[in-house]
């Protein structure tokens, strides 16, 4: 299984933070990404400079037939797409898609890391993986989301929001397990 992560702290020429995450989902279906849950939208402050918009993001559990290389691809061209522009590190954006982890898989190289370097420090990445994959284990730390949870800083804890919101799916047919 795949775990992607969508985020958003800005608005675009199609709408706010929450219908720029629903368009990216609805790209990605369109690139063959199948879908099998989607995360509640979660809301946190953006990070480090907490004075910038507050962020969005969700967790999707999916499965893909192409390489990890070929989805990083995909995933690029549908941040462009949604008007997503090289920024410095940590700037808001209007879309943000990381591959938190693709089948267990262990990478490294210039355009992709496996799993995301960071994704065991995120609470926006870990709060919606437990809602989606409760028994997901991390493929380096080999410690569950559970586990990370807990040992993230209270802080960290504290300032995230479950959001009732839903995403948009034009796509009528998506496998929920």
């Amino acid at each position: 299984m795949i775990h992607l992560n969508i985020g958003s702290n800005l608005d675009s020429k199609f709408g706010d933070k929450f219908r720029n995450i629903s368009i990216a989902i609805n790209l990605l279906i369109e690139s063959k990404i199948f879908i099998k849950r989607i995360s509640n939208f979660y809301k946190s402050p953006s990070y480090p400079n907490k004075k910038l918009p507050n962020y969005v993001n969700i967790g999707l559990l999916a499965e893909y037939n192409g390489g990890s290389s070929k989805l990083i691809k995909d995933i690029n061209l549908i941040e462009k797409k949604l008007g997503r522009k090289k920024s410095k590190k940590n700037d808001p954006r209007v879309c943000d898609i990381d591959i938190i982890d693709f089948d267990g898989l262990i990478k490294k190289n210039k355009t992709l890391k496996l799993p995301h370097p960071r994704c065991h420090e995120r609470n926006f990445v870990l709060y919606p993986i437990r809602q989606i994959d409760p028994k997901w284990t991390h493929p380096i730390l080999r410690k569950n989301v559970d586990f990370l949870i807990k040992d993230l800083n209270q802080n960290s804890r504290i300032e995230i929001t479950r959001l009732r919101k839903s995403v948009i799916i034009k796509q009528w047919l998506i496998i929920m397990n």
